[in-house]
């Protein structure tokens, strides 16, 4: 299959033009449009034909290697930016892009030594300085990261990562006061960052301090109401402070948002066995163990469980799983010998039983008398502090602790957090308003986390039932990137449409199939010509006007991240609120950027305009139509079209929340957080986040 993309790939580049220097270019342009729109599989195929073509370039290798990156191959990463290295000894940018895959691979030393190199290159640049630092701590080196963090905090004082970073490094030495300091400081900084309150609460629960805690937990989903790990840890501070109801609820939120969370179901089987509620608790366990079928302390629950609702052969059959794991656990053998003599199998319970005591007896003769204390008090919860009594870590197999709730494993999710601040995203995708996306015609979509919601419209499931395409049209504004297989499939496609238009060079509908397929392998200038053809021979072709709309504004967006700086400023812009002041990012464009911009502007809208003419109930042109606007700073007018995209369907999420910002870029805070409030409701969890902001 490979193969036969490569060939796809080879096919459609020859045609791109008749001479080879424009082709490369082009072809570079397009895997740059790939990885930015996060289509990574395809940004690595096009890349793979500028290296071809022209091997002694080193862009193509630093833009290959960010998309391995972005996909965890970070062998290939590091050999793509060596590469782009020996071609261009002063890329910076290749220095930080192969320290990051060599410290994601643990390789902490040679990553130190490229972060060095890159900051000889460019002194002081924030997050090289961050991810040094990070890399020492992650090397055990303290004195070198507590040092390198106090580089990175003199260089950036409002920078709430270098003492939330610092705080964990602080965390992990156990100097819980030094700790405290610095994640009282990153929340002074940045109290809208829910990491800030998520650590300081593990800090907090550490020392014992339940109450303060559990207050930052709630802070920290106020802020970001998708994070599962708060739930789990804010369960963990409920559970302590006997608020069992309270545990049971953030553990079914997981579990509402991620079905398959093993933490969230392991502890949620154990807090209903602990009520009594056995059989919705087997069920949990049972998804554990479908997921996770070497989690021996699942089976010895569930075989519990059995027991108590008369399950005998079941119990039976995960004991046995047990104890052929674990043929030293004395608990199971008593279990077993009692299942057993439930179901009459007098001589097996026998032996189990007298096994059972064998064992202890062993046990007990074979340790002196001060590892007998030490014995007996691992076997009695009594005698052991109540943290260690109520928890285990995640990575703790010991079958003791069958019985204990999860927490993460302290080292894993360091890893987890250090991997997710490091990593971060290092291509150029620089701008980005803070609105829900636009809509588009496609095929295909990601899923939705939280139920998926489904987008319809009469108009495009009339255009399906005329099986005008290959495949079925779908409104969504959650593109889903594409695998090989479709990849390879779109420029198949393309061939065949090719093809089709040399024999009916009047045939709209060959014209827009193609123009669908270069829109997904992120050709945009070829979609926008055949949007344009179609358009041309069919005036009324709605869906040609509305998608040539969207892919100009793909066009725009790729092209400003480009007037961008592609490395030193990573933030996104977002719409300030009550304000008519953009970030630096657009306060440094030029005149001439600006006029490209609002002609740009103007042509989109002037698309959305005609399907709106032509199909005046067709929600999603009001509604794209808004953002434009929004972009354009033109609030009073975006709120015009958000109220006719809601006006026809009342339940339209996006338009509420979108709505909402407007209101609120205009000062108008109580209806635009009553709209944020309504798009919470419907299912933008983020709505809450920014409803928190503006409360405050």
């Amino acid at each position: 299959m490979i193969r036969k993309t490569i060939l796809f790939f080879s096919l459609a580049i020859a045609a791109l033009s008749a001479h080879s220097q424009v082709n490369t270019d082009k072809v570079l342009m397009i895997g740059r449009n790939a990885l930015y729109f996060e289509d990574y599989v395809l940004s690595i195929q096009y890349f793979n034909q500028v290296i071809r073509s022209k091997p002694w370039m080193a862009e193509p290798y630093f833009y290959r290697a960010v998309a391995k990156l972005s996909l965890d191959d970070f062998q290939g990463a590091e050999d793509d930016c060596s590469m782009c290295i020996e071609r261009n000894p002063f890329y910076t940018q290749a220095y930080y892009a192969r320290g990051i895959a060599r410290q994601s691979m643990e390789k902490f030393t040679e990553a130190i030594a490229d972060y060095k190199r890159g900051l000889e290159l460019r002194p002081n640049d924030r997050p090289m300085m961050a991810n040094m630092a990070i890399a020492y701590l992650q090397e055990k080196k303290y004195d070198e990261a507590e040092k390198a963090f106090g580089d990175l905090i003199s260089s950036y004082p409002k920078l709430s990562l270098g003492y939330l970073t610092r705080g964990a490094m602080y965390l992990e030495k156990g100097d819980t006061t030094k700790a405290l300091t610095d994640l009282n400081k990153a929340v002074e900084i940045d109290p809208y960052y829910a990491p800030c309150y998520g650590n300081r609460a593990i800090l907090l629960y550490q020392t014992g301090n339940m109450k303060e805690a559990l207050a930052d937990l709630n802070e920290a989903i106020r802020l970001n109401t998708r994070e599962s790990g708060y739930y789990i840890n804010r369960g963990l501070v409920r559970y302590e402070m006997n608020d069992l109801r309270g545990a049971m609820a953030d553990y079914d939120q997981v579990i509402a948002m991620d079905s398959r969370n093993l933490i969230a179901r392991f502890n949620r089987g154990l807090l209903r066995f602990q009520v009594g509620d056995n059989n919705r608790a087997i069920e949990d366990f049972d998804v554990v163990l479908e997921q996770e079928p070497d989690n021996y302390m699942a089976y010895y629950n569930r075989a519990l469980l059995n027991m108590e609702v008369g399950e005998y052969v079941n119990a039976v059959s995960d004991f046995d799983i047990v104890l052929q794991q674990y043929p030293n656990f004395i608990p199971g053998y008593f279990s077993r010998s009692e299942a057993k003599r439930k179901m009459n199998d007098i001589k097996g319970a026998d032996k189990d039983y007298w096994t059972a005591v064998d064992l202890e007896t062993k046990r007990d003769n074979a340790a002196t008398p001060t590892a007998n204390i030490a014995q007996q008090n691992s076997q009695n919860p009594d005698n052991q502090s109540e943290d260690e009594e109520k928890t285990r870590r995640q990575s703790d197999k010991n079958i003791d602790k069958f019985n204990r709730l999860v927490v993460y494993d302290k080292e894993e999710e360091q890893k987890r957090k250090y991997n997710s601040e490091i990593r971060g995203r290092v291509q150029d995708r620089n701008v980005r308003i803070d609105l829900e996306p636009s809509f588009i015609l496609t095929y295909y979509e990601k899923g939705d986390q939280f139920g998926e919601r489904t987008y319809y419209d009469k108009s495009v499931e009339t255009f399906n039932t005329q099986m005008i395409l290959r495949w079925k049209l779908l409104i969504t504004n959650q593109e889903a990137a594409l695998t090989e297989e479709q990849i390879a499939a779109h420029f198949a496609s393309i061939n065949d449409y090719s093809s089709k238009i040399e024999r009916e060079p009047h045939n709209a509908d060959y014209y827009f199939g193609r123009a669908l397929d270069y829109m997904l392998v992120q050709d945009f200038a070829e979609a926008i010509s055949d949007f344009d053809r179609v358009i041309e021979i069919d005036p009324s072709y709605t869906q040609a006007y509305f998608n040539r709309a969207a892919v100009r504004y793909k066009q725009m967006e790729y092209s400003r991240s480009q007037d961008a700086s592609t490395y030193e400023d990573l933030n996104t812009m977002s719409i300030m609120f009550g304000s008519n002041r953009q970030t630096s990012a657009s306060q440094i464009e030029s005149d001439t950027r600006k006029m490209r911009d609002d002609l740009g502007h103007e042509q989109i809208i002037m698309d959305y305009n005609i399907v709106i003419q032509q199909n005046p109930d067709f929600i999603y042109s009001y509604y794209n139509r808004g953002n434009m606007r929004c972009i354009q700073r033109d609030f009073r007018a975006a709120i015009a079209d958000y109220n006719e995209s809601i006006l026809r369907d009342p339940d339209f999420a996006e338009a509420y929340f979108n709505r909402g910002l407007a209101r609120l870029s205009m000062g108008d805070a109580n209806r635009g957080i009553a709209d944020l409030s309504k798009a919470g409701e419907l299912g933008i969890m983020n709505a809450y986040s920014i409803i928190k902001r503006m409360t405050e």
